[in-house]
């Protein structure tokens, strides 16, 4: 028998009238029956979140910094139950999801000791003009205000983390959204958070309808919100709320560029294996997934086929699986999607060299080349195992190619060059830019977000809580300096 999940009420377990079914995108089998929260039970998580900003606020330090190490501790326990629910949820082989524990675990980890360091204010001299002597500024940072985090399904465990962590150690309030596919991984957060002594009304998990998401959206109790999701649905949100501060992670189509001097047979081989990975890992569901292979015309001749070898030595198959690379799509709905792009760009002219094959809610993982400019695979986050590879004459034209899209989340450049990386730093319309690997790179720590349609504002822990969070000055007058 699955398990039956309860929800997280104001630090408290609780359950409402309906259920919905967590079924595996891999099988179809029950992984587990949801109760789902009344209009009044979100009625209540609202008031009470709001009830409790200016105390949670205050709460001292050490209380929030100890509430988030025991979170880390608790995760590290139980990585390998864990790990296997959200194989079974989301469709993720064994061996990432394990690895999304450990992010998870370094997340709340790193929350942890920002709690304890942040908003350590900062002193400043007035008295440079004739009006300002004898005072003293002194800034420090505060809460805006409720947090309202929604998360996605591709990351059921670490992405729901990037959005209770940072509200936790900035002491801001916080109702989480899970994603409707996979709610149990951030469900189990909850069972961790309850352990702590964090004040109550100071956090909820609530697995809310989509279709009850715009109230929420329009609460003015909730004058934050994180949302990590597609670019229509994170834009919409924004739009609707014009005077909320909404920081928004979308979508990507992550470029990486193999150029001339990243030419040697251990230099290709290297660049093959990690584009074939991180073009599958996830199954493609990752944002910054690569999806784009742009190489230089010195190289592409040696480097295309490496990458369809690496690509057809992914091990697709069973996601609890040990040996599985690559398993299922989130849902059938979602392979199907990929298939039609697929076959869009083959009948456009582009060519198939391995891969194009749906079975179920799994896609082959896919490598195509001459693809044209203007097919929806070329313009939009195929978000599945499918990978373009381009030829470019020369780093400009390289360049060119990257920032030739609507999105910039992050990209990939294999050179040995540190000017080149400069100068891509300079050139190139992305969040961030990784230099001798592919886009997917990403430290829990470090800023993450995008330009154009990739989204606004940063998450990475001490990032996610300045967005949290405002200046506020206070000024001392006759002081002595």
């Amino acid at each position: 028998m699955a398990a039956t999940y309860a929800f997280w009420l104001a630090g408290r377990q609780a359950t409402g009238e309906d259920t919905f079914d967590v079924t595996s995108p891999w099988d179809g089998r029950l992984v587990g029956e949801v109760s789902v929260p009344t209009d009044a039970q979100v009625e209540e998580a609202v008031a009470a979140a709001h009830a409790v900003v200016d105390e949670f606020a205050a709460t001292p330090a050490h209380v929030r910094a100890a509430a988030l190490d025991h979170v880390s501790k608790r995760l590290a326990e139980r990585t390998e139950e864990i790990a296997q629910l959200i194989s079974a949820e989301n469709g993720k082989p064994l061996k990432w999801a394990r690895g999304e524990v450990g992010r998870a675990v370094s997340v709340f980890r790193f929350a942890a000791e920002e709690a304890r360091r942040f908003n350590g204010g900062e002193a400043q001299r007035l008295d440079t003009d004739l009006g300002g002597q004898g005072r003293l500024a002194l800034t420090r940072r505060f809460p805006k205000g409720v947090v309202l985090g929604i998360a996605p399904f591709n990351f059921p465990l670490n992405l729901c983390a990037h959005k209770i962590a940072p509200a936790i150690a900035a002491g801001a309030p916080i109702i989480l959204k899970p994603a409707p596919a996979t709610p149990l991984s951030g469900l189990i957060i909850g069972e961790l958070l309850a352990e702590t002594e964090l004040p109550a009304g100071s956090w909820s998990i609530l697995p809310v309808a989509n279709d009850k998401m715009p109230a929420l959206v329009q609460d003015e109790r909730l004058p934050v919100i994180s949302f990590t999701g597609s670019e229509k649905v994170g834009y919409a949100i924004m739009d609707s709320v014009p005077r909320k501060h909404c920081t928004l992670e979308l979508g990507g189509n992550g470029a990486a560029v193999v150029l001339a001097d990243w030419a040697s047979d251990e230099d290709l081989e290297w660049a093959a294996n990690r584009i074939a990975t991180f073009s599958n890992y996830q199954g493609g569901q990752s944002c910054i997934s690569v999806q784009r292979v742009i190489a230089d015309a010195s190289v592409y001749d040696r480097l295309l086929p490496r990458v369809v070898a690496a690509v057809e030595a992914q091990v697709t198959g069973d996601p609890s699986d040990d040996k599985t690379d690559v398993g299922p799509l989130v849902s059938e709905d979602a392979a199907r999607r990929v298939e039609t792009w697929v076959q869009e760009a083959v009948d456009a002219g582009a060519r198939l060299l391995t891969g194009g094959k749906r079975d179920g809610a799994s896609y082959a993982p896919t490598v195509l080349a001459e693809v044209p400019a203007d097919v929806t695979l070329s313009c939009e986050e195929v978000f599945g195992p499918v990978l373009t590879v381009q030829k470019a004459d020369g780093e400009a034209a390289a360049f060119a190619a990257v920032n030739d899209s609507k999105y910039g989340l992050q990209a990939g450049v294999f050179t040995h060059d540190l000017q080149t990386a400069f100068r891509a730093h300079r050139a190139l319309e992305v969040g961030g830019v990784v230099i001798g690997d592919v886009p997917s790179y990403r430290a829990d720590q470090m800023p993450y977000g995008g330009v154009k349609q990739s989204g606004v504002g940063r998450e990475g822990v001490r990032f996610a809580m300045e967005d949290y969070t405002y200046e506020r000055v206070l000024v001392l007058t006759g002081i002595d300096l």
